[in-house]
């Protein structure tokens, strides 16, 4: 990496105060607590990185920025969540790696559930398996041999303000051939255990509808039904082989530069940051070194699901706080999950006992063309000037159980930075006796004896911008009519009015107004506009929760009822629904930090806009769902004083190299940018001139 291209770094082989958790800092904090608990048998639900204190480490980011020496580096803060075997009491420790000390270790209420743990899920599903009520269970479906169950073990949502115990839901699965790829939610069971996963115990056996009602029966023997199956060497029909290799090159390598976590492309420095929790992180991101962001994630997603039948109305994921995107997070792979000259970031989880896990290739980082920048042709002269769209990926894909997650956020050189999701994976299915031609309102027959009910995925995108300072303010705009007077006198004219959010609040969309959120720094006037710089949210439209709001699920994600939240920035307030969101009663998130009437104009703010997909299942998402995308794009709106991807070079054959179809007796082809033979208007004008 060129020098003139890095901030300053730190001389010592301490990490810098946004890198993910190292190994040596998981064990440390094992160590402290195994010390400060002797003798007690301990359970590591997560072990991570303690953001840092904002006010601490601003001076520290600013000193890379501007290339001078860096003030003492804040103190690295990790946390953990823990239980004690002997009493199951639920912990949370705040320790600073520097001291090797513990600052608090606090006793967290009964009725707080920590989230899920990848060794817990491994041991209820296991335990299910084993236990003699769910074997006689599988006895009485009278399966063909070499048939079998498994099981998916589910957060168990909530629906009593009174449950304290840490359960889960176990559905059943029909698992047809012994393949890794085999599709078992294409047989689910009627029979549905569940578990406290504390003292391990069978807490009921429920028996799931198999119609339009809540009525249940006994299980019955399985009649035959064929698995509708995804994978290529399971599938009846050949494969295409129509389609010929795509191949990425970059000969000379890719355009981005890479220290550690640190990244340089074209104009933009960020940090790539990695949690448990959030997964992929943005920190620090700067353009031609002027702040812009300080910190970009997805800090919380729910999906609740629309059947309104026992159990299946407490069936509401909270994919990031009660599981955990980066925790979920797959191992990437070179020519399937990113083409091209690909870097890797890794990351750590730890283990129940609390031995780090290291998990590879988990973030991966590429370039890629997204056809035209800009282009102009002049139609007097038949001159074009043609540039192309470079764009830099970071993506991080995440497995939850039957559904994939894809997350991208993409550079472009024009200084705007978008959020693509993608959903794909499996529909989560429910048994359903639809031989007879029988459908409910609520879901889709996906196939003989299975239905996918509907449901809605939640996001909620953090934005905590820092344009050109910390001190920022959100507004909005609407597009409006002017009024019929002396001042539009032939009816036509139309202005704009800005809406400050001077309050901790919310705002909602509204496309009949073209409304557009904005961010500003009052504090910086453009010399051309006269206003403040900015940047703009370029919004997802989404339907919000649809659920009562007398219903439980909705109390524990607010988030997912407004668009657009406004709070305030307090160290500790990353996450929408809250710290906690395993079978929460309600969320403590932004619904409760609003309510501070707290001042945000002209103050450290933080934007929270929620979006997502309203899910009705079509036949055509099963047995594996083609991607469904949405994305919102952070714009740069007067925060320059004219486009700042003109100093990208022109698209020309020599550098991009692009090849001709071959085809009878082809025309020859004229060079992209050339102009050659101009435009139609060009041409008449020359005639007439």
């Amino acid at each position: 990496m060129q020098a003139s291209q890095s901030p300053v770094m730190a001389t010592s082989a301490r990490p810098h105060p946004f890198d993910p958790i190292t190994p040596g800092e998981i064990q440390l904090v094992v160590r402290i607590l195994e010390e400060t608990f002797p003798g007690v048998p301990l359970r590591y639900k997560r072990i991570d990185l303690q953001e840092p204190i904002k006010r601490h480490v601003v001076a520290y980011l600013e000193a890379e920025r501007l290339r001078k020496p860096l003030p003492p580096r804040p103190s690295r803060l990790l946390f953990a969540y823990f239980h004690r075997l002997d009493s199951g009491i639920f912990y949370k420790a705040l320790l600073n790696a520097d001291t090797k000390s513990a600052i608090h270790i606090k006793e967290l209420p009964a009725h707080v559930q920590g989230p899920i743990d990848v060794d817990e899920v491994t041991e209820i599903e296991a335990l299910c398996l084993r236990h003699p009520a769910v074997l006689a269970e599988i006895e009485k479906l009278k399966l063909p041999p070499g048939m079998s169950v498994c099981n998916d073990p589910w957060m168990y949502g909530s629906d009593d303000e009174n449950e304290t115990r840490r359960l889960f839901q176990c559905f059943m699965y029909i698992t047809e051939v012994d393949h890794p790829e085999n599709n078992h939610y294409s047989l689910p069971c009627k029979f549905s255990p569940v578990f406290n996963a504390i003292t391990q115990e069978l807490v009921r056996m429920d028996y799931l509808p198999g119609g339009g009602d809540s009525q249940v029966t006994e299980t019955q023997p399985w009649k035959t039904v064929k698995t509708i199956q995804y994978a290529h060497d399971l599938l009846d029909e050949p494969l295409r082989k129509d389609l010929k290799p795509y191949i990425v090159q970059q000969p000379e390598g890719a355009s981005f530069s890479v220290d550690g976590n640190f990244v340089y492309w074209q104009k933009w420095r960020f940090r790539v940051g990695f949690n448990n929790r959030e997964g992929l992180v943005l920190y620090n991101l700067t353009y031609d070194n002027r702040n812009v962001f300080y910190r970009l994630s997805v800090s919380e997603m729910t999906v609740p699901y629309g059947d309104p039948r026992a159990p299946y109305h407490r069936k509401q994921a909270f994919d990031v706080g009660d599981a955990g995107f980066g925790l979920n997070a797959n191992q990437l792979t070179l020519g399937c999950d990113c083409l091209g000259h690909i870097k890797y970031f890794d990351g750590y989880r730890t283990d129940s006992k609390g031995n780090p896990v290291l998990l590879k290739n988990i973030i991966c980082m590429h370039e890629q063309d997204n056809g035209l920048q800009h282009k102009h042709t002049n139609y007097r002269s038949g001159a074009a000037t043609v540039v192309r769209n470079r764009q830099l990926v970071l993506q991080m894909i995440c497995t939850v159980a039957n559904y994939e997650y894809i997350f991208a956020y993409i550079f472009d050189q024009a200084a705007n930075v978008e959020l693509e999701v993608r959903a794909t994976g499996i529909l989560s299915t429910v048994p359903f006796d639809n031989e007879n031609g029988q459908t409910v309102a609520w879901g889709t027959n996906v196939g003989p004896g299975v239905m996918a009910p509907f449901h809605q995925h939640m996001f909620s995108l953090r934005i905590d911008p820092a344009l050109d300072g910390f001190k920022n303010t959100v507004y909005y705009e609407d597009s409006v009519p002017m009024p019929e007077d002396e001042n539009n006198p032939w009816l036509v004219g139309y202005t704009t009015e800005q809406t400050v959010i001077s309050k901790s609040g919310t705002a909602n969309t509204d496309i009949s107004r073209h409304r557009v959120f904005k961010i500003r720094n009052d504090n910086v006037i453009n010399p051309i506009t006269y206003k403040p710089i900015a940047y703009k949210l370029q919004t997802a439209p989404s339907q919000m929760l649809l659920m009562s709001k007398n219903a439980m699920g909705y109390r524990r994600a607010e988030f997912a009822t407004k668009p657009i939240w406004v709070t305030k920035y307090r160290d500790d307030e990353l996450y929408a629904a809250g710290e906690f969101t395993n079978q929460s009663r309600r969320a403590e998130g932004v619904e409760t930090w609003v309510q501070r009437n707290d001042n945000t104009e002209n103050e450290d703010v933080v934007l929270w806009h929620t979006f997502g997909l309203t899910h009705n299942p079509r036949i055509e998402d099963f047995p594996i769902m083609p991607m469904e995308r949405i994305s919102v794009m952070l714009k740069p709106d007067g925060f320059f004083t004219k486009n700042p991807a003109l100093d990208v070079p022109a698209s020309a054959q020599s550098f991009n190299k692009s090849t001709l179809h071959s085809q009878p007796a082809p025309a020859p082809a004229a060079a992209c940018c050339s102009g050659a033979g101009g435009t139609i208007k060009a041409k008449l004008y020359k005639r007439i001139d």
